[in-house]
């Protein structure tokens, strides 16, 4: 099993470049930056952070967006065989829906400066995040999994639908509010399933391998972006909504002893880190609100430092990476 990602290395002889290594998951970085920019927006209103800072990386998260379609497009174009191969493989196929949850992202992100826009983006990234969730489902269904592909990455089309319901809530179409429950039921169910079946597979089988180990930290998402799924479907944080906050939080301390250790190699992988801990600092800062708790705002704020320390030093990885052409060698 390998989840595609390119080691950062200066010992290896190379010297072709081509558009074809552009890696799919490299999308995830669009969901960990939009989601800094998107908790910043809570540390604004939980802290008083000042919100412009925040602003200009949602917009960062933009451009990054736009200029990774760009490039995608270039490799569908180029070398179809290539992106074929990514959406028939049983890990990387997950990947395809950090798309949906990257544009997702920016459909809350841009509601403050165009509803329309915000509006337009939200309805076809739900539609792609349905036809991507229903694609990997009937794969999974319709045919014999070896445990090895049995990894937390199965859980990003689920968490995709769910978040639907977290940007959607403030949509204003008649049918906004059946199809966020649509998108609630699935990802709930899906993930449920997934989880178990991970957790399972982590017990009993051989340990995730080194460079595929940031992808352990995907399993706090369910539970992080389920609570605000949750409570956008419900308006309340109640029992049920408690469970999901601090199983997440729970979760992230223990996986990350595992993840954050000097012997995981730098790659693209790195980036699975970025969304969970993103959804996690805005559930944090939302349950504390609601708590009335300054001691948990002021937990909540740690968080959010340790989310943009965390995003920054993967950007600035991946940014030496990207321009120093390393991403597109050809092995």
């Amino acid at each position: 099993m390998t989840i595609q990602s390119i080691k950062v290395s200066n010992s290896t002889p190379l010297t072709r470049r081509s558009i074809s290594q552009l890696p799919i998951n490299l999308f995830g970085s669009v969901m960990g930056i939009t989601g800094l920019s998107l908790a910043w927006r809570e540390a604004t209103h939980s802290i008083g952070l000042p919100g412009l800072p925040g602003e200009y990386i949602g917009w960062l998260g933009t451009f990054i967006f736009l200029g990774l379609a760009v490039g995608y497009s270039a490799k569908w174009i180029l070398h179809p065989s290539h992106v074929s191969s990514e959406f028939s493989h049983p890990i990387q196929s997950n990947f395809f829906a950090t798309v949906a949850i990257g544009l997702l992202l920016q459909s809350a992100f841009l509601n403050r400066y165009s509803a329309l826009v915000s509006q337009g983006i939200w309805i076809a990234a739900s539609a792609l995040t349905f036809a991507l969730a229903y694609l990997v489902t009937r794969a999974f269904l319709g045919r014999q999994q070896s445990p090895e592909t049995t990894l937390p990455p199965l859980l990003i089309p689920g968490v995709a639908t769910l978040d639907i319901a977290v940007t959607g809530h403030a949509m204003p179409f008649a049918w906004a509010h059946e199809m966020n429950m649509f998108a609630f039921s699935i990802g709930s169910v899906m993930a449920a399933v997934f989880v178990a079946l991970i957790f399972a597979r982590l017990r009993h089988e051989d340990p995730v391998p080194v460079l595929a180990r940031p992808s352990l930290m995907v399993l706090v998402a369910p539970f992080a972006v389920g609570f605000l799924a949750y409570t956008n479907v419900t308006g309340s944080v109640d029992l049920f909504a408690t469970v999901l906050f601090y199983f997440a939080l729970f979760l992230m301390l223990v996986l990350s002893p595992m993840v954050f250790r000097s012997h995981v190699p730098f790659s693209i992988a790195w980036w699975a880190i970025s969304f969970p801990l993103a959804a996690l600092s805005i559930a944090f800062f939302r349950y504390a609100r609601a708590a009335e708790s300054d001691v948990l705002v002021g937990l909540a704020g740690f968080m959010f430092i340790f989310l943009a320390a965390a995003i920054t030093v993967v950007f600035v990885r991946t940014a030496s990476v990207v321009l120093t052409g390393k991403l597109f060698e050809v092995l």
